[in-house]
């Protein structure tokens, strides 16, 4: 019987050797790793075969993905990325640290933490440039001061972002700057910090050119893990597997038409008004997937397949001496904004399994 699709095939056996060679080579400097499952929904397997691989806690942006993995019995520590003011109670009785920058998220944070007789453990995230979330390094003492007079709360550590949103990169100057943050707040408020959170899979080339990592210990991974690369320059590192996620899609048309649309071109489905190169008549073709499942940019064929374009639930292909057929199979690799929107789209299917093949030498 043939598989369900379009389908996304996830090796497991290599997304858990991945954890293990990188939760290895940063223990090296004595760093910990969070593993972030928010680009594969929370799904369990995922987050189980990272724990076994060793991070030492699971990382997500959304409590809903926290609260299936605990539901599936995965233990661990949880970490929650992204801290709405409106979810303060929930995220309390679900959630064992959460990554904070506004004192109103902070008070509700502790009022419910009272409530439910626990303490909230947080880590404070700190603005360097990238100029996503974080608190201004000059406002940081009043932050930290106003904090730690809430009841059932603990600073338990400090955290920062770079590459992502300004994709401004982690280098010795900023991570330096990151450490004597570190070190004067320890020693103004006389407390000890015991995660020091400095970044994401961007911290890759960092970390190899440092002799020193200062107090870095810990670092939140999620592209590296699963894709296998850095996300300063998208290079493959060095022994990880590339190819932990496969999207394969089916073949519903090929057929031999004219490379130039027939008539008075005007708005696409999308607003955009394209231009089209004339290479005469040519074998197109057609998959079941379209701009709602996954964007063309974020795909790429494993047989060197050229993507013409697509429409909200078609992808078109130049299938010129490819020779397929209704009902073939073709296959791709995905990027990591290619991952998450195939990994949140209810029209494609998740299968799970423990091959091992694609390794990056």
């Amino acid at each position: 019987m043939k598989s369900s699709l379009p389908r996304i095939e996830v090796s497991l056996s290599q997304i858990r050797e991945n954890t293990k060679k990188l939760s290895k080579l940063y223990m090296q400097k004595g760093i910990s790793l969070m593993g972030v499952t928010k680009a594969v929904l929370g799904e369990p397997s995922i987050a189980k075969a990272m724990i076994q691989g060793g991070v030492n806690f699971i990382a997500d942006s959304r409590i809903e993905n926290i609260q299936k993995m605990k539901s599936a019995g995965i233990l661990t520590q949880f970490v929650l990325l992204r801290t709405p003011l409106s979810q303060a109670e929930s995220i309390v009785k679900n959630v064992d640290i959460s990554l904070n920058t506004e004192i109103e998220t902070l008070k509700n944070l502790s009022y419910h933490a009272k409530t439910q007789n626990k303490t909230h453990k947080v880590i404070i995230m700190v603005e360097l440039g990238d100029l996503r979330e974080g608190v201004v390094p000059y406002d940081l003492p009043q932050f930290i001061r106003k904090t730690l007079s809430l009841p059932n709360l603990k600073i338990i550590g400090v955290g920062c972002n770079l590459a992502c949103y300004g994709g401004i990169k982690p280098d010795n100057k900023n991570m330096r700057e990151f450490s004597e943050i570190v070190v004067l707040l320890e020693k103004e408020f006389q407390i000890n910090l015991e995660i020091i959170s400095g970044g994401n899979s961007a911290n890759y080339e960092w970390f190899k050119s440092s002799q020193d990592v200062g107090r870095v210990n810990n670092l939140r991974l999620g592209e590296s893990i699963f894709l296998g690369c850095e996300t300063v320059g998208r290079k493959v590192i060095p022994g990880l597997h590339t190819g932990a996620f496969q999207l394969i899609a089916e073949v519903i048309e090929s057929k031999r038409k004219a490379s130039v649309p027939l008539g008075e071109i005007c708005q696409d489905a999308f607003g955009n008004v394209s231009s089209f190169l004339d290479r005469g008549e040519r074998q197109r073709v057609i998959i079941a997937l379209g701009r709602q499942d996954v964007q063309v940019s974020n795909m790429k064929s494993n047989s060197n397949l050229k993507i013409i374009g697509s429409s909200s639930d078609h992808i078109i292909l130049d299938g010129e001496n490819h020779n397929l057929k209704v009902g073939d199979d073709i296959k791709f690799s995905l990027n990591y904004g290619g991952l998450l929107s195939i990994m949140t789209s209810p029209y494609v299917v998740k299968q799970f399994t423990e091959s091992n093949v694609h390794v990056a030498v």
